[in-house]
This record gives structure tokens, sequence and C-alpha cells, in this order.
């Protein structure tokens, strides 16, 4: 009984799975064309639902912010229905939106204090004082600033400045918050100590979260779900793992961590697996499942560094196993990376936990190894 209690909880958590949930954020075929006739945007239908910290990520140019500016109604659609808590968005003034935006520079006013940028919007819409105060002396607490409102942006630090931008964006308490790169001015490890904040005060808000950005660990962190991005179209949307471990591109995979990319044709094509023919790994690639291609099609094998193993003997079989040369060895700390390369010519990763603090029979640089790993730990790409 405890187990279903707990198993139904977590499905109440991801309402995506659910199909008879109603989406917050319902976006239907939206496009957007700029007047130099440069598309942006093209024909993105996507939904996100109450409570969810979306990522929309992707590179320069790939549309993402774009696409977050005609949430907010700093842009108009060229195409399309915008629906957010049910209420089409056509024509509605950004002021008049439930929604507020928190910008990359975070765009506090350097004359005024901690207290006074929270409050700004408050008082422009003619709340009490003593409410103000209340309000205020709540969202210090919540961003962990409390004893910081007197102080002026310039007295504070890069992640300090960070937590009041947010602050103030939630002062009104929007229904929708869009971030647009929220963390990129932050250096690597106040980053990933900000992301971790920023997910609880999220959870502690309940305020849906769609977050702009371009740091593929940052989404990782950070999303509920995910959607990448890549010139004006959503290429894949999933939660995390889904993207990272089931990419259902070649430039998802790509864009989403550190990949190798084996080309290969068909040559066996059976329900219960694939046998793949491929030159860069000399030896054949074998699937334990079926594939739905066509025969002798071309294929792409995505394996990630950390799902291939490294031994100096030779493993049994005629698939799944390459034979290369140890080009660089680059300590991490944590884990090591190997840069192989391959009989073909063709240069891989492989990365290695460092379990142990010093290892006499570690692989160096400059060894030929055998690089091996299962047939499942890849995912087979068919574009």
């Amino acid at each position: 009984m405890a187990q279903a209690q707990k198993q139904k909880h977590a499905a109440d958590t991801r309402p995506w799975r659910d199909p008879n949930a109603i989406p917050f954020v319902r976006i239907e075929a939206v496009s957007k064309r700029f007047p130099n006739g440069v598309l942006a945007v093209d024909q993105v239908s996507l939904d996100i639902y109450k409570g969810e910290l979306f990522c929309l990520l992707g590179g320069s140019g790939s549309g993402k912010s774009t696409l977050l500016r005609m949430l907010a109604g700093f842009e108009a659609p060229t195409g399309g229905k915008i629906l957010i808590d049910g209420e089409d968005m056509a024509g509605v003034a950004p002021y008049n939106r439930p929604v507020n935006m928190m910008f990359q520079s975070y765009a506090l006013f350097p004359h005024m204090s901690v207290e006074a940028n929270i409050a700004y919007g408050l008082k422009r819409d003619g709340m009490a004082a003593n409410d103000i105060r209340s309000r205020v002396e709540e969202l210090l607490n919540l961003v962990h600033l409390p004893g910081y409102e007197k102080r002026k942006p310039g007295q504070l630090s890069g992640g300090q400045r960070q937590r009041v931008a947010l602050a103030r964006s939630l002062a009104k308490k929007p229904k929708l918050l869009l971030l647009d790169e929220p963390l990129g001015a932050l250096d690597k490890k106040l980053r990933e100590r900000t992301q971790y904040e920023l997910v609880k005060i999220q959870e502690q808000t309940g305020v849906t979260f769609i977050v702009v950005t371009h740091d593929q660990e940052e989404a990782m962190s950070l999303a509920t779900r995910i959607g990448v991005m890549d010139t004006g179209i959503i290429a894949q949307i999933g939660e995390p793992n889904e993207i990272y471990e089931f990419p259902n591109s070649r430039y998802v995979a790509g864009f989403i961590g550190n990949v190798n990319m084996f080309e290969g044709v068909v040559t066996e094509d059976e329900p219960d697996h694939v046998r793949i023919r491929c030159a860069e790994t000399v030896n054949d690639i074998l699937v334990p499942h079926g594939v739905s291609c066509a025969p002798d099609q071309t294929l792409w094998y995505a394996i990630r560094p950390e799902k291939l193993q490294i031994s100096r003997e030779r493993p049994e079989g005629d698939a799944n196993f390459a034979y290369g040369l140890v080009d660089e060895v680059v300590y991490l700390g944590d884990l090591s990376v190997y840069y192989i390369v391959l009989e073909s010519g063709m240069r891989i990763q492989a990365t290695k936990p460092n379990i142990d603090r010093w290892d006499e029979e570690n692989i160096r640089w400059d060894e030929h190894i055998y690089v091996t790993w299962e047939g499942a730990a890849g995912a087979v790409l068919t574009s």
C-alpha cells in the first residue's frame, strides 16, 4: 500500500506523463519572422505544466530567447497562439500578463537599496507600506539575504545580486517567471551553488519557471524537463535523463554532454538485434534490440564516454570493441578522460572514475588498449 502511494505521488509530480493533465502554458504552432526575413521560431508547439521548472536549451540563434520574449509579450508572434493559465495572450500587453521576467543583467537599480529594488513594483502598484515591508522581509528570507536590505547592488557579490533580482521578480507573485540565462554572469562554483538554491526557491514558491540557457549542465541540474532548440524548432522534449540517455538525433546527442558517434551500415536487422558494420570501429556493433530502419541503411551509434571500458586484454566475441592508442590522459580529480585514437584514425573519449587515490595498474599515455561496451549502452540514431 505504501509503495502504491509512493508511486502515485511520483506520478503526480510529473503531470506531463498524465494524458488528462491540463497544461499551464500552451504554445500552439508559434512562429516568429522578423522584418529582415529571419525565421527565428518555426511552428513551435509546447505544453508546460504548473509548478514546472522547464529549461529551453540551445545554442546562439536557436530561437530560445525569442520564444521567451514572446511569452513575456515583448515580441508578437507572426503565427500561432500562446495561452497562459487558459487565457489567450494575443494582444495582452506585457504589464497585464501574469508573468515576470528576470534578465541576464539582473537590471537592478544601482542607486536603490536592496529593499527598495525588491519593493519597486509593489510601490508602483500602490501596496500599503506595512504590507510592502512584510513582503520584502519574506523575500529576503526566501533568498537568504536578511540583513542586506540597506546595501546597494554595488556592495553585493554576483550571486547576491542574482538573488536580489530573483526576489524582485517574485515580489508581485507572478504565475509564471521567465529567466533569461539567469546564472550566466556567475563563476563555475558559485553557479553550481546557486543552481541548487534556485531549485529550492522554485519548489518553495510553487511558481512555474521557464529558464533559457545555453549551458547543458545548468539545464540538467535545474530542469524538470528540457526542450532542446535548434534553428527555431524544438528538436526534443524530455526529462534530463531521457534527453541524455535517449537522444532522438545526432544534434541532440552531440549538444547534451560528450558523445562518441560511430557511423555504420545495417547488415542484420532482426526483431531482437541489429548488427551494424562500422569502418570506424573496424569491428561490428551489435545492438540487442530491434531498430526501425531499412536494409543497408546508414545509422549512427552514439555512446557516452562513461559507458566505455578500457583494458589491455582483448575481449571475446566479434563485436562491440575497438583497438587503439591512448593519445592523451586528462586527470580531473574525480575521473580521468582518456583520448584514444582507433585503428581507423578516429579519436574517441572514454572516462574512468578515480576510485583509488593511486593505482599503479592504471592505463597510461601511449599504451595500446581495447575499448569495449555493452550493445545496449548506446543509442541508435537514424538522423
